[in-house]
């Protein structure tokens, strides 16, 4: 068969291996991206915050350091790839709004606070009057809430085509089908495609979400991705109703939050669900959604439903991102970013593409190689 030659073969179409691709390429490596259908990644469901204060855990704190450094490359980021592709990418530094629905969630907002502050996370404690001056539509009678400054936005959409142009421009050749790595003799030779032939490579990295450790992706040294469904929701507001932040809470256990674009659109998310790869629309969900989101936001009773989303993000055993080179020669894993992989988009381009041109693993990513202590799911 037919062999084509390229330095990086990436395996994965999304926004993360479209990202390494283009710095890879800028790197002067010659890369080849395939994937059957970029469509199916999480980046077509995914709401785009950019969360890294609301989204913050007490017990990942390595995880949060990632985060932030990708968050304070963002604006970069878009300024450069709005530069040579011509195209909104869709960010807006919005800032994050979390509702408090009662006392027990004021309180644990207030311990969230506390925590945050003392890492250096600048964030501001709101009575329910302040949250109604801020948000005006939100429900009456809400005691209080959290504002994040610092938590925006990015349309994932928008920032899928803005890449996948930058990247064309780079250089990168695209190829849209599946291909399966090639390994022999414990050493990655490239990423093989239906027709048998191969297209040979010095690395290869497994960028294909929650489809990473499918044998279809390779069958050698990718540790468990599992698919996690999530569905959202797209609604286009009245003109009159207008939202200025992305709002958050948590309604009687249960988490939701509406993220506003500037063309009066929202998204609002998201469900979660442990159902393998089937990716049907589930009614229940949608009306948890709707409810939950309506209690918050009585105005939204009144937008149009404009489109039910149903994707799967790649989840791993700690559910922490699996970055860098794995026990196989010249195979690289940037997967499993589970609910961060737009956040993280940034700092996985820069430190995947490092490695991939000097072999250097950067300081934020080192916490995160494929070969640490696995935790127990």
């Amino acid at each position: 068969m037919g062999t084509a030659a390229s330095d990086v073969a990436i395996v994965g179409g999304g926004t993360i291996g479209l990202s390494i691709a283009w710095r890879a390429a800028q790197a002067g490596l010659s890369v080849v991206v395939a994937d059957p259908d970029p469509s199916r990644g999480a980046w077509r469901t995914a709401a785009g915050m950019l969360a890294p204060i609301t989204e913050l855990h007490y017990a990942e704190s390595a995880l949060l350091r990632l985060n932030l450094a990708s968050l304070a490359r963002y604006p970069k980021l878009i300024a450069e790839l709005e530069s040579i592709t011509g195209l909104d990418a869709g960010y807006r530094e919005c800032g994050t709004v979390e509702v408090a629905w009662d006392a027990a969630d004021l309180a644990a907002l207030r311990d969230l606070h506390v925590f945050g502050s003392g890492l250096g996370l600048r964030s501001s404690l709101l009575t329910g009057a302040e949250l109604r001056q801020l948000e005006p539509g939100l429900a009456a009678g809400l005691p209080g809430g959290l504002l994040a400054e610092s938590d925006h936005q990015i349309d994932p959409r928008r920032l899928h085509r803005a890449l996948t142009d930058a990247a064309v421009a780079a250089g990168v050749r695209i190829e849209w089908h599946e291909v399966t790595v090639e390994v022999r003799d414990g050493v990655a030779r490239g990423v093989r495609r239906g027709d048998g032939s191969l297209i040979a490579a010095g690395q290869v990295v497994v960028a294909a979400g929650a489809w990473s450790s499918q044998p279809s992706v390779c069958d050698s040294a990718v540790p468990t991705v599992r698919p996690v469904k999530g569905q959202t929701l797209r609604l286009q507001l009245p003109a009159e109703v207008a939202l200025r932040h992305i709002v958050r809470a948590s309604v009687k256990g249960s988490t939701v939050y509406v993220v506003p674009r500037a063309n009066g659109e929202v998204v609002i998310g998201a469900s979660s669900e442990e159902a393998g790869f089937d990716v049907t629309p589930r009614a229940g969900a949608v009306y948890e959604l709707l409810r939950d989101a309506q209690s918050v936001l009585p105005e939204l009773g009144e937008a149009a439903l404009i489109e039910v989303s149903t994707g799967l993000r790649p989840g791993t055993a700690d559910n922490a991102p699996l970055l860098g080179r794995t026990a196989v020669d010249g195979l690289v894993l940037a997967t499993g970013h589970y609910r961060n992989g737009i956040l993280l988009t940034p700092v996985t381009a820069d430190g995947i593409a490092e490695l991939l041109a000097s072999g250097t693993v950067a300081a934020e990513l080192a916490p995160f190689g494929p070969l640490r202590e696995r935790v127990p799911a």
